[in-house]
């Protein structure tokens, strides 16, 4: 129940989940599975197809573009939330630096809250508004 919780917690921060109330997430948090990688581990690979989501629990990661270091992941981070939403290549790999405990959300598992819970997309869709916006607001200055 505490990593429950604590996922919970890191969804209020994303920002496609973040018009969701709590028992939407707390229906996610049901079907997303809990996931022990040890460092080294390869979790998404640019250019390659993505199929799920995300949140770091505990541990951290170093995020690559094109063969560079661009960032660095660590507990309350989340990645991969468009991989929900479409098919599309992911733009950057992800690897493990350290042991590390996640979170993760499969796009079937994501497809059938989707499916089942009337309004939910209409949530989605107000948190993926405010990320559009927030990043056409970024690139106008």
């Amino acid at each position: 129940m505490a990593r429950n919780d604590a996922f919970i917690q890191h969804l209020q921060q994303v920002p496609m989940f973040s018009a969701c109330s709590k028992r939407d997430l707390q229906l996610v948090a049901r079907r997303a599975e809990d996931v022990r990688v040890p460092a080294g581990k390869v979790l998404v690979n640019e250019g390659e197809t993505g199929h799920e989501f995300f949140v770091i629990l505990d541990g951290n990661a170093r995020v690559t573009r094109h063969g560079k270091r661009v960032a660095t992941l660590g507990p309350g981070s989340a990645f991969g939330e468009l991989a929900l939403l479409d098919k599309a290549p992911r733009n950057a790999t992800v690897i493990a630096e350290t042991p590390m405990e996640l979170v993760v959300l499969g796009q079937r598992e994501f497809a059938g809250i989707v499916d089942e819970v009337p309004g939910f997309a209409r949530k989605l869709l107000a948190g993926m508004a405010a990320r559009l916006r927030d990043a056409d607001s970024k690139t106008v200055q």
